[in-house]
């Protein structure tokens, strides 16, 4: 038989009939739904990535890309800083000394950490830092603290803030804790409510003579780099036994576990809208097998294979996917576009790292899509298929 028959009776089979208005229905039913499936899941996945992405942006700054510190107890000294900088010419670091403290302003207190900084050094590794700060050398306890403290404590530029250190001194018959007044210069806004409360910064010299520490100690220090995973090993290898190393994604390692299970299980659940959209290809194909069963007899007693026969309802099924599979890549696609390019969903400023949608469908993400959702196809048109190859000739021929 005619090797041109497969494609003619997948297209005749694909059109309207009015006798069978149902057997249309459905495989439009089944269209539609792989369609929408396959769009929710596209931007579905932009948005968890996105999300991902801008949280690790937030946190890489917030946390800094690597943190070098002292392994137990003691501190890094300037040596190590000058070893560090000539080894690792391409890399920027900044040493600081910290101390938690109670901010207070009035009645109202909040508990943070003050950082003592060389403010052109950091500024080199902390980016939100860099587009706050004004001037490089600020007198001395001076502050630059976040939008959130700011707002919290209804404070201005010049106006001074309480610090009071968990570190005591002795005073009289007493032990009290260290206070100081530190004059608000400038403010910064990180996106994260955590980090402009808890995060306040100072210049390096007024925090040590506060706590008391020598010009050439330090807590730790701040590494800026644009391959972390890989420069981490390489400075592991020069640091002393007392000193260690560790990434951001170290301290945030459970939070980012759990948006990876919250994107798989999103992934999962949406591709079950596909599996349950592939149903409606089974059901257009079998009540076509039935409805065309004579078609089919009559076809296999004038020579046409099985083989054939199976090639037709297979391939009427794979058009219907692959179709809804393109129409949903389409939409999706211009769905992220659309999202990505007009303010149609504001986001709350106060809750979240962003206000507009943050969208990024990565490959690998996109390829799952569309394989994972061609592979239901194809299953979903299988049996069908085989179905209508083992229609006995005989008993229709007789009946029909």
């Amino acid at each position: 038989m005619n090797k041109n028959i497969v494609p003619y009776l997948v297209k005749r089979f694909l059109r309207f009939d009015k006798e069978q208005p149902f057997i249309f229905l459905s495989a439009l039913l089944a269209f539609l739904g792989i369609t929408l499936g396959v769009m929710v899941l596209i931007i579905a996945m932009a948005l968890m990535n996105g999300f991902d992405k801008e949280f690790k942006n937030k946190l890489t700054v917030m946390n800094y890309p690597l943190t070098i510190l002292p392994k137990f107890y003691g501190s890094v000294d300037e040596y190590l800083l000058t070893t560090l900088v000539n080894d690792f010419p391409k890399l920027k670091f900044s040493p600081y000394v910290m101390s938690s403290v109670l901010t207070r302003n009035g009645p109202k207190l909040e508990g943070g950490y003050i950082f003592g900084v060389d403010f052109k050094a950091e500024a080199k590794v902390n980016s939100i830092l860099n587009k706050a700060i004004k001037d490089y050398n600020y007198p001395k306890f001076s502050v630059v603290i976040g939008k959130s403290l700011k707002d919290e404590f209804q404070i201005h530029k010049e106006d001074k803030l309480m610090y009071i250190f968990t570190e005591v001194e002795p005073g009289g018959l007493s032990i009290t804790p260290k206070v100081k007044r530190f004059k608000v210069k400038e403010f910064f806004d990180s996106g994260l409510i955590a980090y402009d409360k808890a995060y306040s910064y100072t210049d390096m010299t007024s925090l040590q003579r506060v706590l008391g520490i020598p010009s050439n100690q330090y807590d730790g220090i701040h590494v800026f780099s644009d391959n972390p995973h890989k420069d981490i090993l390489r400075i592991k290898k020069m640091l002393p036994d007392s000193v260690v190393v560790k990434g951001w994604w170290q301290d945030n390692v459970n939070f980012f576990a759990a948006l990876e299970m919250e994107k798989s299980s999103l992934f999962i659940v949406l591709m079950l809208l596909i599996l349950i959209a592939s149903i409606n290809i089974i059901s257009s194909l079998l009540m076509t097998v039935m409805n065309r069963r004579a078609e089919i007899a009559l076809l296999l007693s004038l020579g046409a294979s099985k083989a054939q026969i199976k090639k037709i309802f297979l391939y009427l099924g794979i058009v219907i996917g692959i179709g809804g599979i393109l129409a949903g890549i389409v939409l999706g696609l211009s769905g992220i576009w659309i999202l990505s390019n007009f303010d149609i969903v504001h986001l709350p400023k106060d809750v979240y790292p962003t206000t507009t949608l943050p969208l990024d469908l990565s490959t690998i993400d996109f390829s799952l899509i569309v394989f994972g959702a061609f592979f239901i196809v194809i299953l979903s048109s299988y049996y069908p298929a085989k179905k209508a190859s083992e229609v006995d000739i005989l008993t229709v021929l007789r009946n029909e």
